[in-house]
């Protein structure tokens, strides 16, 4: 049954709402966290068959020891560092008991009261300039579960599925989980808050370069927490835990979505259950997950078989040496390279393509040309598909797509088409504009022969040419235009029109 909505603005004339974030980055480091298995997460082992990336220890297998991934810890410092965190001068692990087909040791060596960076804050600048801090609570490292596909049914969910398979290539993989203090005084601007903090973390993970952080993969993945309470009141309601969302755009609308599901149900009444619900794009809505489990229901206890992590002050400062800019720096800097105007940028950074155009930049292609094509083309076919503009092609694929354009070998209108080749799979542009014949005819002959035809065929518009209204030359170029199929330099040909006219 649809859950009853509050209008938005209602929802909040009478509740507060209040936030908190748990955003779980992948580390692309080319082993997994406790062991010497391959890393799913690192790009030597995309695409790698279901199990294939296991060890022992990836399977629980009685004996299999771990070993903590010095580089993963390195990684985790970076970020903790990066978010403003304290570093601890010893931390431990702890395992973290629930029984599921996906973690088969039956418990996850996570980090419990003992986490490697604590205590930071995030500054984030909102589309209508407001700024916001948001607190960090801690930042702990862990390792991954495995990954359940549920087959059969309809909604791809272990309710109503015929059988479930697993694959354990993810369990393992280091993680770091960033859990945010509650969040207060968002507001209106709450779920373009949560939007725009899950950015930031993808940006700082991004400029580290720990971490692919692609939403889409599961590379970065947010559970939204949110609960309301009735206005002027000091307590808090309960909250839910929206699971796993992973894109930013479903960010914003999950969070949206449950404070005015939760205000529907509590200005009727009603009350929330303390519970984890899932995110479903296609419908934008969120539906029961199960009761959420507190730290006790997990028995938690020291991680027997590792070591205290005791990183020296000297390699603490070592990496804060090597921090990149803070998010609200780099975009100011970005703006100010790149000379857009305040619309042009809010474009990018409303768009989420702000690290996609950076990228495209810095593959060769002038800011104004990598703007055009992730805020154009590219921005269309994500919106009629429904997802993210990173998921259809790559920046070095577009800047490529550009300097086919500025060596004059395609068209804008002939690189769309390519563009729409190399989103198909059918290979890089220059590739699909070799194999769909696309490229600009560069034989003067042939295009002489066809300004000819074209004047010939409409010597009303000749002779308004030849008395001065050149502009009448748009109706022959047309016509060039369309008997090359599009596969002429439109100004190559105004200029053989206009000499051919004269003569």
């Amino acid at each position: 049954m649809k859950a009853k909505l509050m209008d938005f603005d209602k929802a909040l004339e009478l509740f507060e709402p209040v936030l908190g974030f748990e955003v779980h980055v992948e580390l692309g480091t080319k082993t997994k966290m406790f062991s010497a298995a391959p890393n799913p997460a690192h790009p030597e082992f995309h695409g790698a068959g279901p199990n294939t990336l296991i060890d022992p220890l990836s399977l629980g297998l009685p004996g299999s020891l771990p070993v903590t991934n010095e580089t993963a810890v390195r990684y985790s410092i970076s970020l903790g560092l990066a978010l403003g965190c304290e570093i601890a001068t010893s931390c431990r692990f702890a395992r973290k008991n629930y029984f599921y087909p996906d973690t088969p040791k039956n418990y996850q060596i996570s980090q419990y009261d003992e986490p490697i960076a604590f205590e930071g804050q995030v500054e984030i600048e909102l589309a209508n300039g407001r700024r916001f801090t948001v607190p960090i609570e801690r930042a702990h490292m862990e390792e991954d579960a495995g990954k359940l596909t549920h087959v059969g049914g309809s909604t791809g969910r272990i309710q109503g599925a015929e059988y479930s398979l697993v694959d354990y290539n993810r369990a393992g993989v280091p993680l770091v989980e960033i859990v945010t203090h509650m969040i207060f005084g968002a507001e209106h601007d709450a779920p373009e808050l949560a939007k725009a903090y899950v950015g930031a973390i993808r940006d700082i993970v991004l400029s580290l370069g720990i971490s692919e952080a692609r939403m889409e993969r599961g590379n970065l993945r947010c559970d939204a927490n949110v609960s309301l309470r009735p206005r002027g009141s000091e307590q808090l309601g309960t909250r839910t835990e929206t699971k796993n969302v992973n894109s930013m755009r479903s960010v914003e609308r999950a969070v949206r979505y449950e404070i005015q599901r939760q205000a529907a149900i509590l200005a009727d009444g009603g009350t929330i259950t303390q519970e984890t619900r899932h995110w479903h794009e296609d419908t934008g809505v969120t539906s029961p997950g199960r009761p959420k489990s507190d730290a006790d229901d997990y028995r938690y206890f020291p991680e027997p078989d590792l070591l205290p992590v005791e990183p020296s002050r000297e390699l603490v400062e070592e990496l804060r040496a090597a921090l990149p800019e803070q998010p609200v720096a780099r975009k100011r800097r970005l703006k100010a390279e790149w000379g857009f105007s305040d619309l042009e940028f809010q474009d990018v950074v409303n768009g989420d393509m702000l690290h996609l155009v950076d990228a495209t930049v810095a593959a060769g292609a002038a800011p104004q040309s990598a703007r055009k094509w992730w805020t154009g083309e590219i921005a269309r076919v994500a919106n009629e598909r429904g997802v993210e503009a990173a998921s259809l092609v790559e920046p070095a694929r577009v800047a490529e797509l550009q300097r086919l354009i500025d060596e004059g070998a395609l068209t804008d209108r002939l690189a769309r088409q390519a563009l729409e080749g190399v989103m198909a799979g059918e290979g890089s542009p220059a590739e699909v504009a070799e194999a769909r014949g696309l490229k600009v005819v560069t034989d003067e002959s042939a295009l002489v022969a066809a300004v000819d035809d074209a004047l010939a065929a409409q010597p009303d518009v000749l002779q308004k040419i030849r008395d001065g209204k050149v502009q009448a030359a748009g109706a022959v170029i047309g016509a060039v235009m369309k008997a090359m199929r599009g596969q002429a330099d439109a100004a190559r040909v105004r200029e053989i029109v206009l000499e051919r006219a004269s003569s």
